[in-house]
């Protein structure tokens, strides 16, 4: 069974620093490959993913440089992509929009994850492709959409890569884009309430810099609160693995977040503020704590190092967000989809004899 995974251009697969459904699409790819089946991954010629890949640019574009010729990037790629994969692929897995309006060409079955959080323009634009298999990454999100054909599959990531760290340091973690919707300050708010150190890891991108500038650049003193730059996996790995605690204050409706589910594989709990999927990842009491406030969020860090085990917050991880709990969801979908098609076949045929 060969399985396209079409990515965006724009970040390697899998990412060297930021990306979200780049680092999704290579953990899916090596799951399936070590499920036996042909991953094909299209991104750009910077990807070091070890599957076959294919890109028609081979360099990555990332931060993007505009609206219109990011746009014209991505519907060339895809396009292309697409076409391509028809040729020899059994179900293609699309991962970003333009992809979508070359379903109505293709007889080829079409998977489409949502990576994003609800927009109602984009909900209006995929009811007009009812034919496609749609998965969500949440409960949460599969709520908000009225497609047709449309099943959950939490994210998974490879946990051989995260390192159970079972003596913690006293300090608090957090990681993610440096933003008003991630909470930056307010995890400062609350490490600074808890009286523990705060290391932040993170992008800033130019849309930000000046939430950066204001709110968050004159609390750090390299000591109390730190801010240690952009986070590869090594650094994710040594921030989120010797911490008490990872602080998510998220401020919208999350549609997932990765980056819990690598810090539980680090064997570190993850402190959350509601949101989206926040309640299906986090497990209160085994893998971390909700908070409704900066009050209860240092409340819970500062307890956190004797409420949690290490390595039972890494099992939970195993247990429901590994990368072969999520490849061998993706796998059945595919066959479903592969036998539906076949199916389909077979009845025209049956309809009508003059076909053969």
């Amino acid at each position: 069974m060969r399985i396209a995974l079409i990515a965006p251009p724009f970040i390697p697969v899998p990412p060297k620093n930021y990306g979200g459904t780049e680092l999704f699409i290579g953990h899916l790819a090596r799951g399936l490959r070590d499920l036996g089946l042909e991953p094909v991954v299209y991104t750009n010629g910077e990807s070091t993913i070890d599957v076959e890949r294919r890109w028609l640019y081979g360099e990555a574009n990332w931060p993007i440089k505009g609206e219109i010729y990011d746009s014209l990037l991505d519907m060339n790629h895809t396009a292309w992509a697409v076409a391509d994969a028809a040729r020899d692929c059994d179900v293609i897995h699309l991962n970003n929009v333009p992809g979508l309006v070359h379903s109505r060409f293709v007889d080829t079955p079409f998977v489409y994850t949502v990576h994003h959080v609800h927009e109602p323009e984009l909900s209006a634009f995929y009811r007009h492709y009812p034919q496609v298999q749609y998965v969500t990454i949440s409960d949460f999100q599969r709520r908000q959409e009225k497609m047709p054909h449309m099943r959950t599959v939490h994210h998974g990531i490879d946990l051989d890569q995260y390192h159970l760290v079972e003596k913690k340091q006293s300090y608090l973690a957090f990681i993610g884009r440096i933003a008003p919707v991630k909470g930056t300050h307010l995890a400062i708010q609350a490490a600074k309430r808890a009286g523990m150190p705060l290391k932040i890891a993170g992008e800033v991108q130019p849309i930000f810099q000046d939430y950066y500038d204001t709110q968050i650049k004159p609390h750090i003193d390299g000591r109390n609160v730190e801010y240690v730059g952009k986070a590869d996996l090594a650094a994710k790995n040594e921030l989120l693995g010797h911490a008490t605690a990872m602080l998510f204050p998220i401020q919208w409706d999350e549609p997932f977040g990765l980056v819990m589910i690598e810090a539980m594989a680090c064997g570190t709990p993850v402190i959350a503020f509601p949101g989206g999927s926040v309640q299906e990842v986090v497990r209160e009491g085994v893998s971390g704590a909700i908070c409704r406030s900066v009050k209860e969020m240092a409340t819970k860090a500062q307890s956190a190092s004797t409420a949690y085990r290490p390595a039972e917050v890494r099992a939970y991880a195993a247990q429901n967000f590994s990368r072969e709990v999520m490849a061998a969801k993706y796998a059945a979908l595919y066959g479903e989809l592969i036998k539906k098609g076949a199916a389909s076949v077979t009845g025209k045929a049956a309809a009508n004899p003059l076909a053969a």
